[in-house]
């Protein structure tokens, strides 16, 4: 049984990325289960770190962007936000090159916080960096 509240695609998450980080980082989401969220990013000059080694902190980027996401479609987008109140991110194994693809799927959805684990792959689907990010569910502010 789906997770999502209301609809979700593909189409909506990549096209509201423009003029972002996101879309800075070249993050792209490639696939929506049932209970969880995908995304792919490049291990390129954006997201490298000066060793020619993924940087930290494009991982991190990577975790808390799908987390984030992944929570607000929880949630009744017209009531409420989410909000990021915390991240860690384990880096496990050193990528270079190619891609990058991290998958999101909770470990509480409740009506006040949200817990998501996120696991980032390389392209032979080694495990190179696990992240937990925790948000807030809160009410939204008016808009004036």
């Amino acid at each position: 049984m789906p997770i999502w509240k209301g609809k979700i695609s593909l189409n909506e998450l990549n096209a509201s990325s423009g003029n972002t980080m996101v879309a800075h980082l070249g993050i792209t989401y490639t696939e929506i289960g049932d209970d969880y969220l995908k995304a792919r990013m490049p291990v390129d000059e954006r997201t490298k770190q000066p060793a020619g080694l993924l940087h930290g902190g494009a991982s991190a980027a990577l975790a808390e962007t799908l987390g984030s996401v992944a929570a607000y479609f929880c949630v009744d987008r017209e009531k409420y936000d989410t909000v990021g109140i915390e991240i860690n991110a384990s880096h496990l194994r050193p990528v270079t090159q190619g891609f990058v693809e991290g998958v999101a799927r909770p470990i509480k959805i409740g009506l006040t916080m949200q817990v998501w684990e996120i696991k980032i792959f390389d392209e032979n689907q080694r495990l190179a960096c696990i992240s937990r990010l925790t948000l807030a569910v809160v009410k939204k502010r008016r808009q004036e």
